[in-house]
């Protein structure tokens, strides 16, 4: 299972879970700046996967560069014609070169994705690579999920992961600062 955040594994992980499913958790996300960020929320996932005894595995590969390389010519649509294939897409070959034979993203648990075009990268790669992508709506688990994060006193980020994220996490700041300076 990609992992964004220890906050966001926490529905997908019970919830997997009560199905009988044992997912090992897999950190690869080189689209979270800046480092300290990065850092912070792998160690906390780190924590957590010893908390609830998850197997984790760490790629780790923290890409600033190559994100704005790759980025900066269409920053709207980011997510989906950068983001979710590399992250996914490194799931996905990890997944085949170590016998796993399916895959999820706990990408599908936050109402902030855009769940479909996810989700069709998600089924893309299945059909390419072979390799099974389970499903999950995990959306209705999001409150739920983090109202426990909280409980456990989880790192909560305040963005996606991106600097573009971040940007629009401040937006109405910026525009109301940008109004008020011309006064």
């Amino acid at each position: 299972m990609h992992v964004c955040c220890a906050p966001c594994s926490v529905y997908c992980i019970d919830s997997l879970r009560q199905e009988g499913l044992e997912p090992t958790f897999f950190w690869y996300n080189p689209n979270i700046h800046p480092f300290i960020e990065y850092k912070t929320r792998r160690d906390c996932l780190k924590d957590y996967a010893r908390q609830v005894d998850a197997k984790l595995i760490i790629n780790e590969e923290y890409g600033l560069d190559e994100f704005c390389r790759n980025v900066i010519d269409d920053i709207s649509n980011r997510c989906v014609n950068y983001c979710y294939q590399k992250r996914l897409g490194e799931t996905v070959r990890y997944a085949a070169e170590n016998g796993y034979d399916a895959f999820t993203t706990t990408l599908l648990v936050s109402p902030y994705q855009k769940h479909d075009e996810l989700k069709k990268v998600c089924e893309d790669l299945a059909q390419k690579s072979g390799i099974k992508f389970i499903y999950r709506d995990f959306r209705e688990g999001f409150r739920e999920g983090q109202k426990k994060a909280r409980e456990l006193g989880l790192y909560m980020q305040k963005y996606c992961g991106c600097i573009f994220s971040e940007e629009e996490r401040y937006q109405k700041q910026i525009e109301k600062d940008s109004k008020n300076a011309s006064i």
